[in-house]
């Protein structure tokens, strides 16, 4: 991130928050035939993820039934994936799409990519407990036997959550980006490991240094380099990296933009992102797509999302900010 830039998220604590009276309303909302979607939309998406759980806890000893059992059986298509997704803790729901990712027909690499490459070693911590608990399964193992070749090394690197924090050895920077430079020249095994290494294992701060010291030796941006001299899901994972290093909300504008405008509109994708940074950085990532594209993400979304969908998805990105 930027000196001085203040990320900040879209979802904060509703005040004066009652839990009962909001499973109760919950309660009205689900009933009969008919499901009052717009009630579910203004308690869900107002309410932070602690006291989402809290209502689900409310709503179980009131009704003694599970309040995402119920989301899923009265709701539909991409309307329940937003509603049902806000219902899981963070680490859970990390969890929840890279099972989804692994286990549907095909590997959905652009999820596994979008999650570990943007994750912090504590988020990965809990990510993996988290799978461990819902799927009695290793993350470690399903990577494994799901992916193949150094973007599988890639991931088993960063599914280990060992990051150095906070450290800096400015000396060291000078040779790690002759590392990365020569990496990009000779293309070995070897040397697709040490670049892995690398963007894998360094603190964010001293990648910073390293990107600088690269663009000095080689006159060139790490990210043409790679892009430049390496291909598939492997080349997409080490250029995610770089890019979180360098401003993780610029990263996920880019991908909502892809993901809105280059397959149509990959819904899974914005799903995700919006739902996963909504307390995070999902404000200051607004911040960065309107000073990218041009046209805000409420904009976008409007235009290609409809119905309670769509009111979901504003309602998430909204926040309290008018800047469409």
């Amino acid at each position: 991130m930027f000196c001085g830039d203040y990320v900040q998220g879209t979802i904060f604590p509703a005040p004066n928050f009652n839990p009962i009276m909001d499973a109760q309303m919950l309660g009205g909302a689900l009933q009969g035939f008919g499901c009052d979607k717009d009630m579910l939309i203004d308690i869900l998406t107002q309410r932070c993820n602690a006291q989402r759980l809290m209502i689900t806890e409310a709503f179980q000893s009131m009704y003694g039934r599970d309040l995402i059992g119920e989301l899923k059986e009265k709701l539909s298509d991409h309307f329940k994936e937003v509603m049902v997704g806000l219902m899981y803790p963070p680490p859970s729901y990390d969890a929840h799409e890279l099972w989804h990712a692994m286990k549907g027909a095909g590997t959905e690499e652009n999820c596994l990519i979008d999650i570990l490459a943007s994750r912090t070693n504590g988020e990965i911590f809990q990510m993996r407990e988290a799978y461990y608990l819902q799927y009695n399964s290793n993350l470690q193992e399903d990577i494994y036997s799901e992916t193949s070749g150094h973007f599988r090394d890639t991931l088993m690197n960063l599914v280990q959550g060992t990051r150095e924090e906070g450290y800096t050895d400015p000396a060291m920077a000078a040779q790690d980006a002759m590392v990365l430079w020569e990496a990009c020249q000779q293309k070995t095994g070897e040397h697709k490991t040490m670049l892995q290494m690398i963007l894998c294992n360094k603190s964010y701060q001293q990648l910073w240094l390293v990107f600088q010291e690269f663009q000095n030796i080689s006159g060139q941006d790490l990210v043409d380099a790679i892009n430049e001299c390496y291909d598939g899901y492997f080349q997409e994972l080490l250029v995610a990296i770089v890019l979180c290093v360098r401003d993780k909300p610029a990263y996920f504008a880019y991908r909502l933009h892809n993901a809105i405008h280059d397959f149509g509109f990959h819904n899974k994708t914005v799903i995700r992102i919006l739902i996963a940074r909504s307390e995070i950085d999902l404000m200051t990532i607004r911040k960065r797509y309107k000073e990218r594209y041009g046209k805000s993400l409420f904009h976008d979304i409007k235009n290609f999302a409809s119905g309670h969908y769509e009111k979901a998805l504003l309602a998430i990105c909204a926040g309290d900010a008018e800047d469409y």
